[in-house]
């Protein structure tokens, strides 16, 4: 058996142009043959069925999805009849239901050549590493815009993304989005959303919500918490999970990411076959939180495993991070981390 190559990732310090982050936008490789079809719908929660039918017509452009209130709407009504047709659809629901998949779906389906498929913020750093007008300029003429995990995460991101979404729309581009937050709660327990109510109007007028409720689809399959590696079969078992693995203590790799923007942490792990940590331990600065969850989530969608030591990774965000305002995000990235450690 030929012995793995290991690699540090505290020692890996990847670049990645404008263009490059442009030409990345599409979806992650495991949702490479996402179709509506595929999506399994959960028939305890018709709204899934529902949600899934809907889309399917959005992307043919068919017919307008159902109504149920604009983006940041208190509530849901029935829809009137023939309602005004929006260019985006907002995908509302909790994490593990399917809306990635879904989105891809979307992506796939959408009959064009100029598409794009990226996390929010793949498109603020693209925003950062081009310019705004540069950017605007490239994805003008751009017939659907696919953002995962749209977050207001600060007053910056919100006026940028206000202003772009607003002039492509105009231009007739399309959109659909997805979010684990609540519309009417985007920016909550972040910072002052009713100070920039204005912008954020404006661009929930550009969006047609549509809600999947349902239960944590890695859940379903999996008993308990995360996998824990004994230290004394830590190198074994991280040697034998493929030809090229990481292999770092956890502190270092924290420490790392906050010298690295999230925008290239994709490129931070290409080529893995696994990631191994040591001496998982409780993380309780938000900072060093969020990055940790930008990366966990680079890992998921290249469907890496991870091998740990230490604290179960289901344990690494404190209590008092899961009862505040990103308490979504981090319950998410639990969810992706006892998968993959489970790989």
């Amino acid at each position: 058996m030929t012995a793995a190559t290991i690699v540090r990732l505290a020692e890996r310090h990847p670049r990645l142009t404008g263009e490059e982050m442009l030409a990345s936008l599409v979806p992650p490789p495991q949702f490479d043959e996402a179709t509506f079809a595929s999506y399994r719908a959960d028939e305890a929660y018709p709204s899934q069925s529902e949600a899934k039918e809907l889309l399917s017509r959005f992307a043919a452009a068919g017919s307008e999805p159902v109504a149920r209130g604009g983006l940041f709407s208190f509530g849901r009504r029935k829809a009137k009849a023939a309602p005004e047709m929006k260019p985006g659809v907002y995908l509302d629901g909790g994490f593990g239901v399917g809306k990635t998949h879904l989105l891809a779906s979307i992506y796939h389906a959408v009959p064009a050549r100029r598409k794009l498929f990226g996390s929010f913020i793949e498109y603020t750093a693209l925003v950062g590493a081009l310019g705004y007008k540069h950017t605007v300029d490239l994805l003008t003429g751009t017939a659907l815009v696919c953002i995962d995990e749209f977050e207001l995460d600060d007053p910056g991101d919100t006026m940028v993304m206000t202003r772009l979404l607003g002039e492509l729309v105009s231009t007739g581009t399309r959109l659909a989005a997805t979010s684990n937050t609540p519309p009417n709660a985007l920016g909550e327990g972040r910072f002052a959303a009713q100070d920039f109510l204005r912008e954020i109007q404006s661009m929930s007028d550009s969006f047609q919500t549509i809600r999947i409720d349902g239960v944590d689809f890695r859940q379903r399959s999996l008993d308990g918490g995360a996998a824990v590696t004994d230290p004394a079969d830590y190198d074994r078992v991280l040697r034998e999970a493929g030809d090229e693995v990481s292999d770092d203590v956890f502190d270092d790799l924290v420490a790392h990411l906050a010298q690295v923007h999230p925008s290239r942490y994709v490129r931070l792990v290409d080529g893995l076959d696994a990631v191994g940590l040591r001496d998982v331990r409780q993380i309780t600065d938000q900072s060093e939180a969020l990055r940790f969850v930008a990366f966990v989530d680079r890992v998921y969608d290249a469907q890496i495993p991870i091998r740990a030591t230490g604290l179960p990774l289901n344990e690494v965000f404190s209590d008092e991070m899961l009862q505040g305002g990103y308490r979504k995000k981090y319950l998410r990235a639990i969810s992706r981390l006892v998968a993959s450690s489970h790989a």
